[in-house]
């Protein structure tokens, strides 16, 4: 199985989650290919970022939403058109967590794979 994050980038959010704030979040999305078929997935996960060198990632505030699974392999044309819908589908992602996430400040430069 071979995983690639498409795209994946720390913003500043805001979330409350076992009790404990979260201040950060990492949004992803997600191609995974294995035998012929493909999945792309969009994941958000806060995590605390009790200060600026704070990148301790933890599990408990994640969420994920598949938005193809099919047969073939990557797709940059595909790619583009879920790209340009990422921040509406990660907004109703933290959504379901009670979260937010604040587009405009970028913890890290977004990287690309």
């Amino acid at each position: 199985m071979k995983e690639i994050d498409v795209f994946e980038c720390y913003y500043e959010a805001s979330c409350v989650a076992n009790g404990r704030p979260r201040h950060a979040a990492s949004v992803k999305l997600t191609a995974t290919s294995d035998a012929g078929m493909i999945t792309y997935t969009y994941s958000v996960n806060f995590f605390p970022h009790d200060d600026e060198e704070d990148f301790a990632i933890s599990y408990d505030a994640y969420v994920s939403k598949v938005v193809f699974e099919g047969k073939g392999r990557r797709s940059k044309k595909k790619e583009v058109v879920w790209l340009d819908g990422l921040e509406v589908a990660c907004n109703g992602l933290a959504d379901r967590l009670g979260g937010t996430i604040d587009w405009e400040k970028p913890l890290i430069t977004p990287r690309r794979g």
